[in-house]
């Protein structure tokens, strides 16, 4: 993302804050829901209305005629908090139009993962999304499903929608269904993992993807946990995938540092030594 479209996203977010500030306390997270799933549908429409989405973002037309032709199409039909967020967005100089359809769909994600913060349900949403890729990535026909391009987004939201009903928080479920409606180049899982980890963001947390040749105790997963949390110096959430390929040990992966202490990893680094 280039630096225009970098300072219109901040400028979008601070819109965001303005908007849920706006609101008295205790209708803030449900407005945060709302403006979040609002901004998905927007950016629905958006996908479908080529004309539209690229009037919205034309940087030869000035940004309060943008702002003004936001309001004709959407006022009425969101919340005024989700128009004020989409004025602010639209009237921004973008550096491409895909940008500002992007940071739409991340600040609608943002605005999700607030309302679950305030509901104490942060970390369920960020496990629950980490399980759904663990899941997909292991079944591939329903890999295969999901990411079909020929497929209708409309179809493989509710496919999704139908398989989660009931079983993960309405957040998790929400951010699960609307990405995999927008998948370009990536697979599934890995869309799922971007979502888990932009979750453990929120809370300033790092995350560490941890494979196990065998199941984790509750007193093991905790120990791991204070070390790295220790090593990093924030806090830390692992996420545990039993492996049964790695002989023994574990393999932890914390961004783009790998630290290998499985079976197999001794013997690829003992065979390597003997060549």
């Amino acid at each position: 993302m280039y630096a225009a479209s970098r300072e219109a996203l901040t400028q979008t977010r601070a819109a965001l804050s303005s908007a849920l500030g706006s609101v008295s306390a205790g209708a803030a997270t449900a407005a945060a829901a709302q403006i979040g799933a609002e901004l998905f549908s927007v950016v629905e429409i958006l996908d479908e209305q080529r004309t539209l989405r690229s009037a919205l973002s034309d940087t030869s037309t000035p940004g309060n005629v943008r702002e003004g032709l936001a309001e004709q199409v959407f006022g009425g039909k969101v919340s005024a908090e989700t128009l004020a967020v989409l004025k602010a967005a639209v009237g921004q100089d973008w550096s491409v139009t895909s940008d500002l359809l992007n940071s739409l769909v991340l600040v609608g994600r943002e605005a999700l993962l607030k309302a679950a913060a305030d509901q104490g349900q942060l970390d369920a949403v960020e496990d629950e999304l980490f399980r759904l890729g663990r899941i997909v990535a292991g079944d591939p026909k329903l890999e295969q499903s999901l990411s079909d391009r020929s497929v209708p987004a409309k179809r493989k939201r509710e496919l999704l929608s139908k398989l989660l009903y009931g079983k993960v928080t309405a957040v998790a479920e929400a951010l699960a269904t609307q990405a995999v409606g927008r998948l370009k180049n990536s697979a599934p899982a890995d869309a799922f993992d971007e979502l888990s980890n932009l979750a453990a963001a929120q809370r300033e947390a790092v995350v560490a993807k941890v494979r196990s040749s065998a199941p984790l105790s509750s007193e093991q997963s905790d120990r791991l946990t204070a070390t790295l949390t220790r090593t990093y110096g924030k806090p830390v959430t692992v996420h545990v995938e039993v492996d049964p390929e790695l002989l023994s040990g574990l393999v932890v992966r914390v961004g783009d540092e790998v630290i290998d202490g499985s079976g197999a990893g001794r013997l690829a680094a003992l065979r390597k030594s003997l060549k």
